[in-house]
C-alpha cells in the first residue's frame, strides 16, 4: 500500500468524526464536528500528551461488568484540548475507530488508567491502533483501547 493510499485511508477514519449522544452512537446521517481537510489534518497530525482509557456502561444497561461494558481513550493535545477515540460497530463509515471532542463524553465513563505520551505518539497513531474493522469476539472496543494504551 502506497504512503498516498495509506494516508487517504487514516484521513478517512478522521472523517468520521461524529457527534455522538452521550448514552451512544447515533445513527446517520453523520453530524461532523470538524470537516475542514486543513482541520481534520491538523487534528490527525497532533501531538497526544496524555492518555486515559475509559469504560462505560453499553446502551441501555444501567451498569457495567467487566467486558460487558464499552471502552475508549482520551487523548489530550498540546493546546489541552480532549478528544474521544473509540471503536464501535457501525460508528464511523470508512473505519470503526473514530474520533469525537471530549466533551461528548457523559458522565456514565469512568477512568481506568493513564498514561502521559509526552508528544511521543499522534491522533492517527491512535486510530491505527484501534484497527478500521470491528469484530465482537477478536477485535472490539476492549481490544482497541488495550492497543491504543500499548497494553
Amino acid at each position: 500500500m502506497s504512503f498516498k493510499t495509506a494516508l487517504g485511508l487514516l484521513l478517512l477514519a478522521v472523517l468520521a468524526i461524529v457527534s455522538e449522544s452521550s448514552s451512544g452512537k447515533e445513527k446517520g446521517p453523520y453530524k461532523y464536528d470538524l470537516s475542514n481537510k486543513s482541520d481534520l489534518n491538523k487534528l490527525y497530525n497532533s501531538k497526544v500528551y496524555m492518555a486515559e482509557r475509559f469504560t462505560r456502561p453499553l446502551n441501555g444497561m444501567p451498569f457495567q461488568i467487566g467486558i460487558l461494558s464499552h471502552s475508549g481513550v482520551r487523548v489530550t493535545l498540546h493546546d489541552g484540548s480532549k478528544w474521544l477515540i473509540h471503536k464501535g460497530d457501525d460508528y464511523g463509515k470508512s473505519s470503526q475507530t473514530i474520533v469525537v471532542y471530549g466533551r461528548h463524553m457523559s458522565n456514565n465513563w469512568t477512568l481506568k488508567e493513564q498514561k502521559d505520551f509526552g508528544g511521543s505518539k499522534t491522533v492517527s497513531d491512535f486510530v491505527k491502533a484501534g484497527g478500521e474493522e470491528y469484530k465482537l469476539l477478536f477485535d472490539n472496543c476492549h481490544n482497541a483501547a488495550n492497543r491504543m494504551m500499548g497494553d
